[in-house]
């Protein structure tokens, strides 16, 4: 059975539970002499989380446990010459028969093999008809530990399918016994939302965690073969060893070229989305009919939902051509605006960008109190000059912090950089001319064959840890100036 199945049987389980739960708790409450505690729902929701929530938890320990015995045991049945090799080649005779369990889940049950052939040579063409590629140095004794490799996985599976299916019942079988008119099943309830709420933000908590801690562990391993110096104030990046016995043996890993076009494609890009996405929501907050904007908000909204692959195509197809051909025209020979420069890129972004800012602006605009603008159009004030003198003062530093958390969102792209900057690592003030970002360098040094004990690779993990430390300086200081604006008017 399923793990799908199992859990549409438990939520079963626990709805019936939930029903019957909660008409023994009318029918007591309705006889009862005392005032209930809680209400009938209450005692339904109760045993319904006690059905379901032990099953879940079985499921997902057993599913845990019975993988690791399994593989244990798998690999205790390897040849003995397995385990004089490296670790890597144990694991990669694991994964191999892994993969060929699976594909002999695809003959299971064919009446044309009741019998699976015992050589590989006879089964790789039997498990290519069926779609199964499968590595051509799998060996035949693989095949038999395969077999117990899925009978052991059929057997755990059953086992905690029926252990499952008991425990929900058991637990549906209790709450049943517990419904009483002075039951504290409101309380119990509450107390088990509150506790996923705290499990909930605990998982949030931790990823974030865990995502720096994996960063900065291989960030430290990484200094340890390029020096600091190397890394925070090179203006060149090669990242490859010089020869052997040569001076510079760290290579270049200048991180300057890389910050420097992360943060000039980034300035372009909202010093062309800030005045249109600003200018829009100013538009739609102050002068705009509520038909006007039900249309017109949504149509704007609409280019954030493009992917930013196709932002990219389009910068590369269309907008970087056509800047190409225009400063040709305007020269009378070769372009000075290359197809791949800092202002295809932060032209293209600042068009994705602009859904980003104005409605973010629009409604911190918008939360402006009616007060205010009423007090300014009552002293005489035009409109214009109370959106100039009253709104946007009030509403200025919740605009500011809007447009800190969309400058960070255009420091982490990456496929409109690639497509439409390139990849060189330039440092120049020339808008003209390409350069790249610290995104478009981790994708590249992340990309092919993987050595995680080189610089060339574990420099991915600093620039990361580097991207990470300047975006979230960004988001604290732009969540500083919102609250302080709720603060201020609400």
């Amino acid at each position: 059975m399923s793990w799908g199945l199992l859990l549409t049987i438990i939520v079963f389980i626990g709805v019936v539970g939930y029903v019957l739960g909660n008409a023994r708790a009318k029918n007591q409450i309705a006889t009862a002499t005392e005032k209930p505690h809680s209400r009938a729902h209450y005692h339904g929701w109760w045993v319904f989380l006690l059905a379901v929530l032990p099953a879940l938890f079985f499921m997902a320990a057993w599913s845990a446990g019975s993988y690791a015995y399994v593989d244990r045991a798998v690999s205790e049945q390897l040849p003995a010459q397995t385990e004089d090799s490296a670790i890597a080649s144990r694991s990669l005779a694991l994964g191999m028969v892994h993969n060929l369990a699976e594909g002999l889940r695809r003959i299971e049950g064919d009446p044309a093999f009741a019998q699976v052939p015992q050589s590989f040579e006879e089964l790789r063409p039997i498990l290519a008809e069926r779609g199964v590629a499968l590595a051509s140095d799998t060996q035949d004794y693989m095949i038999p530990i395969a077999l117990d490799l899925n009978a052991m996985q059929d057997n755990a599976a059953m086992i905690g399918t029926v252990l499952a299916i008991l425990i929900a019942l058991g637990g549906a079988y209790l709450g049943l016994r517990s419904v009483r008119p002075r039951s504290r099943a409101r309380n119990n309830v509450e107390r088990v939302i509150t506790w996923g709420l705290l499990a909930a933000s605990t998982i949030a908590i931790l990823t974030t965690v865990g995502i720096v801690f994996s960063m900065l562990f291989e960030t430290i391993h990484f200094f340890r073969s390029v020096s600091l110096s190397n890394f925070f104030l090179g203006t060149v990046w090669d990242p490859r060893f010089a020869a052997a016995g040569a001076e510079a043996q760290e290579g270049q890993f200048g991180l300057i070229p890389l910050l420097a076009g992360t943060v000039y494609i980034a300035f372009v890009a909202m010093l062309f989305a800030v005045p249109v996405g600003l200018m829009a929501a100013i538009y739609m907050a102050e002068y705009a009919s509520k038909r006007v904007r039900s249309v017109v908000k949504p149509l704007l909204e609409v280019l954030a939902g493009i992917p930013t692959i196709v932002y990219g195509f389009f910068a590369m197809v269309t907008v970087g051509p056509f800047l190409r051909d225009i400063s040709a025209a305007i020269a009378g020979g070769p372009g000075f605006i290359q197809a791949q420069s800092v202002l295809t890129a932060g032209l293209v972004m600042g068009i994705m960008l602009i859904p980003f800012v104005s409605s973010l602006s629009d409604d911190i605009i918008t939360a402006v109190p009616r007060a205010m603008r009423d007090g300014s159009l009552g002293l005489g004030a035009t409109r214009s000059e109370t959106i100039k003198r009253v709104i946007l003062p009030a509403a200025l530093p919740g605009i500011v912090g809007a447009l800190l958390l969309t400058a960070s969102r255009a420091i982490g792209e990456t496929m409109i950089v690639v497509l439409a900057a390139g990849v060189a690592a330039n440092l120049t003030l020339n808008p003209f001319e390409a350069m790249t970002t610290i995104t478009v360098k981790i994708v590249n040094q992340l990309t092919g064959d993987l050595e995680f004990t080189s610089p060339q690779t574990l420099v991915a993990f600093a620039l990361g840890m580097t991207l990470f430390v300047l975006t979230l300086g960004m988001n604290v200081f732009a969540l500083y100036i919102v609250r302080k604006y709720r603060e201020q008017y609400e």
